[in-house]
């Protein structure tokens, strides 16, 4: 009878009430996000958001009544970063749609993952679906029906995974064996090395490291002063690794590049690896959406000549954190790319639907295809191309404002939804630019982020939100004008 009891919980709060609790926080969250005035984040430490929450007593008690878990809720939303203020323009993670978040809530109750069909075979089939969807930007789709799950002549495949590092590594995993079979089970020749921009995302390098190639497997190639890669070096870079009696495992590109924004180009890297027979990889985490928009889609120009591409949807995809497609031209890479047994999911008979894990780096990883799914069925796939194209506008329209104002210089014009800046750079340090970022962040009023491209510090403003307007690009400039200010009033 003890036992019994125990197991009960006498405190345990209802569903629907719940339910209703958390519902009422988030429409708040969203309707007080986008008030006139509304703070984008208050930063505050870890001590005082713990005590806030009240972390210790409700982990060792529960929340115990309704009261506890609508307190507790409303506080973790107050201290989080607000997306959904149209003056967030800082990194690039989705502003998603209101409902964006029903996948993850049906995901955390049911628990299906989707690696497995039989585990989640809702989930599986919406992963497919959306794969088949993304080949077909590609022209990597042969045939007529996105959901034809067949595994068709000449066709292309793909997998979700949790974030693009993961997807990287995926990759590039497939590129090594391509070139050298025998690694996965030998180990690493020592002659293997990768090219691509100086400029690469960091997972590149990592995804290497982690394979046991080392860092000084990338071999990196000059970019220009706005960090676009100078395709002319790319034939004396490649000379100089034969001499030297290096293979080339993989050609990586931007697409675009994650500082900037800018797109290589992609159809003159994609014919020097056709020239030199190598692997053709295209990080387009946040620009690959380009092939989505008739005005965008020459920036990508070549991408279908790759071998392998990634496509993050927690991008411009409105997705969730996280989701990003790896998908490969032929097939037959990804089914050669990991060689393991496991007796308990790797199974030699034929069985029905699709999984997804002998393809993986991850074992189990959640819903994934129905969170990009549900980002298209909110609104429709047309909704989609309207915020990318959307997006892109908002950008070139920051950077009209701020180049026709004597005190900002931009280096560039904008390609995709991200712009680099500088405050009066004759006067304002490298230091002094980055000071003046978390100036504009302490004051809560907006949210941009920072990088340094050829060897300069400069303020970065990326596009996300739909609802960001002149209004803002205006509040902008008068913030970084007044923080300066301040900044150098201060170092008088």
């Amino acid at each position: 009878m003890m036992m019994k009891e125990q197991l009960e919980h006498p405190t345990s709060i209802p569903f629907i009430e719940a339910k209703n609790i958390v519902a009422k926080a988030l429409e708040n969250y969203i309707n007080e996000s986008a008030l006139s005035g509304s703070n984008v984040l208050i930063q505050q430490s870890p001590e005082e958001i713990a005590e806030a929450l009240e972390i210790q007593n409700l982990f060792e008690k529960g929340f115990q009544n309704t009261h506890r878990l609508s307190s507790f809720i409303t506080t973790y939303l107050k201290h989080s970063n607000h997306l959904k203020n149209p003056r967030y323009m800082g990194h690039q993670v989705a502003v998603p749609q209101d409902l964006s978040g029903i996948p993850d809530w049906i995901h955390g109750t049911i628990n299906n993952p989707s690696s497995l069909y039989e585990m989640g075979p809702a989930g599986a089939t919406l992963e497919g679906f959306m794969m088949n969807w993304m080949l077909r930007q590609l022209g990597w789709f042969k045939g007529t029906d996105l959901c034809d799950f067949s595994r068709l002549e000449k066709n292309g495949s793909g997998i979700l995974t949790h974030g693009g590092s993961i997807a990287n590594l995926t990759a590039l995993s497939a590129a090594r064996a391509a070139i050298e079979p025998d690694a996965w089970e030998e180990g690493n020749p020592q002659d293997l090395v990768v090219m691509g921009p100086s400029t690469s995302h960091y997972s590149i390098v990592r995804a290497i490291s982690i394979m046991g190639m080392g860092k000084n497997a990338f071999v990196p190639v000059p970019v220009d002063e706005n960090e676009v890669i100078i395709t002319e070096a790319m034939e004396k870079v490649y000379s100089k690794l034969k001499r030297e009696g290096k293979r080339v495992m993989a050609v990586v590109a931007n697409a675009c590049a994650t500082s900037t924004g800018l797109f290589d180009p992609l159809d003159e890297m994609a014919a020097f690896c056709k020239k030199h027979q190598l692997w053709f990889h295209v990080d387009g985490a946040h620009g690959a959406v380009a092939l989505l928009s008739d005005v965008h889609k020459d920036k990508v120009k070549g991408i279908e000549q790759a071998d392998s591409v990634i496509w993050d949807a927690h991008k411009m995809l409105r997705v969730p954190a996280l989701c990003t497609a790896v998908l490969f031209k032929n097939q037959e890479h990804m089914w050669n790319n990991f060689r393991q047994k496991g007796s308990y999911v790797f199974h030699e008979n034929e069985v029905i639907g699709m999984d997804s894990m002998p393809y993986t780096v991850e074992c189990t990883k959640s819903a994934l295809g129905t969170k990009l799914f549900w980002s298209f069925a909110l609104e429709g796939e047309k909704a989609i191309t309207n915020f990318i194209e959307n997006s892109f506008q908002q950008a070139l329209d920051l950077y009209q404002y701020l180049n026709n104002h004597p005190d900002f210089h931009c280096p560039y014009v904008p390609e995709s939804n991200i712009l680099c800046f500088q405050y009066k750079p004759d006067q304002i340090s490298d230091q002094d630019q980055l000071a003046l970022r978390y100036e504009l962040i302490n004051s809560g009023a907006f949210y941009i982020t920072s990088c340094m491209m050829g060897g300069k510090r400069y303020l970065r403003a990326v596009l996300m939100n739909p609802q960001s307007n002149s209004k803002d690009y205006v509040a902008l400039i008068k913030a970084i004008e007044k923080n300066a200010l301040k900044l150098l009033l201060e170092e008088d």
